[in-house]
């Protein structure tokens, strides 16, 4: 059996914070964030930037044409439903491409817009000719792809398909899907269709980073995210997720990207919208390669890769080693001592992390109560300092 993972396949990103990211309930960008925003992610590198439809309010239709007109180098979209007066409004912001969208489950059908299957395929194609008469992109997406009837999908797909769309979109709306089943249909999508492929996943059950890759193994191009995955409800695949994700496969895949403004995006957000980045964030979390127990800083510190499947330094990081707790090893200890210029025997530095493992069971520790044990213990007449102090407190 080979479990090497494969390359991973050309795709690009459609990165939706200005459009999905603004349904997270605490998302209320002003112009200026989103042109602030639009300016940050350009410069990360991303391929597309999705944007509130023009017909959401004035200001919507006002950002979409003052983000449209920047001169950014990724491509600005729009997301409207499918609809002659919502597509005509979107090509007059200036955008560079038009992302139709409709319900095609029977929840949708029934409960939302009220057409058949036939009737969709109508509305398509009043509206794709339209759009690519106007020079624009155009996506062609079915809204709650897991809970349609597969027979209706395809058939939807193949119609806007031989229209001409440049991309046709798979939805996971509600976050159902499992990558298994994602993986299945976008692989026979891709048997169908000559088109560009998108995958928009949410990630209520915890499945859209997982999801969004099984949809570039099975054949999509183009994957949404949001920073930090904001997004209506739970939100969707995160970018730093996907990235992640992609550089744990296929480093060479993401090196296209500004790696290093990942942690800057992900605090920029997580100020507009209140929230903290996650302590489990990939890749910018502020654990995520923070290596604690012995036995782990131990290997991390003759090779990072036994523990690290990420390097933190492609991302403009630094891996910590955190030995001021009961679960430290010598090792990291002796590795602290040498970053503090201080020189002990082997002996020396395994009393030393005993004592430190003593303390840490009566009370928490900090760096700055290891750093003074070290230094007490390298030059015994500094236990009278103010570093000693602080050692005599952490024991009492």
């Amino acid at each position: 059996m080979d479990l090497s993972p494969p390359r991973v396949r050309p795709f690009s990103i459609i990165e939706s914070t200005l459009r999905e990211g603004e349904q997270f309930v605490n998302a209320f960008f002003s112009t200026d964030q989103k042109v602030a925003l639009a300016k940050l992610l350009d410069e990360f590198g991303v391929e597309y930037l999705e944007l509130t439809s023009p017909m959401a309010s004035p200001q919507s239709r006002e950002d979409c044409a003052v983000i449209a007109g920047l001169g950014l180098r990724a491509k600005v979209l729009t997301h409207t439903r499918c609809h002659p007066d919502d597509a005509r409004v979107a090509v007059e912001t200036g955008v560079d491409g038009v992302d139709v969208v409709i319900g095609t489950s029977s929840h949708l059908r029934r409960f939302s817009h009220g057409r058949t299957i036939d009737e969709i395929i109508a509305v398509a194609r009043e509206v794709i000719p339209m759009l690519k008469d106007s020079g624009v992109e155009v996506r062609f997406s079915t809204e709650d792809s897991l809970r349609s009837d597969p027979e209706d999908l395809f058939r939807v797909y193949e119609a806007v398909d031989a229209m001409g769309v440049d991309r046709v979109g798979v939805a996971d709306t509600v976050g159902i899907g499992t990558p298994r089943q994602i993986y299945e249909l976008v692989a026979e999508l891709r048997r169908r269709v000559r088109a560009d492929i998108e995958f928009h996943g949410h990630n209520d059950s915890g499945c859209a980073i997982a999801n969004a890759y099984c949809a570039l193994e099975a054949g999509a191009t183009h994957i949404d995210t949001t920073v930090l995955g904001i997004g209506e409800r739970n939100g969707i695949t995160s970018l730093g997720g996907l990235i992640a994700r992609l550089a744990a496969v296929d480093p060479g895949s993401v090196r296209k990207y500004r790696l290093p403004l990942l942690r800057e995006i992900d605090q920029h957000v997580a100020a507009l919208v209140g929230v903290e980045v996650p302590f489990n964030t990939c890749i910018t979390g502020f654990s995520a390669f923070t290596h604690k127990a012995g036995i782990h800083a131990k290997a991390v510190l003759n090779d990072p890769t036994t523990y690290e499947a990420l390097r933190p330094e492609d991302f403009g990081l630094k891996r910590y080693v955190h030995i001021a707790h009961r679960l430290t090893g010598w090792n990291a200890v002796k590795h602290r001592a040498e970053q503090l210029g201080l020189s002990f025997t082997d002996e020396q530095l395994k009393a030393i992390t005993a004592r430190i493992k003593a303390l840490a069971d009566c009370d928490a520790l900090t760096l700055e109560h290891v750093d003074a044990l070290l230094k007490s213990e390298h030059e015994p007449a500094a236990a009278t300092d103010p570093a000693g102090t602080a050692v005599q407190q952490a024991a009492s």
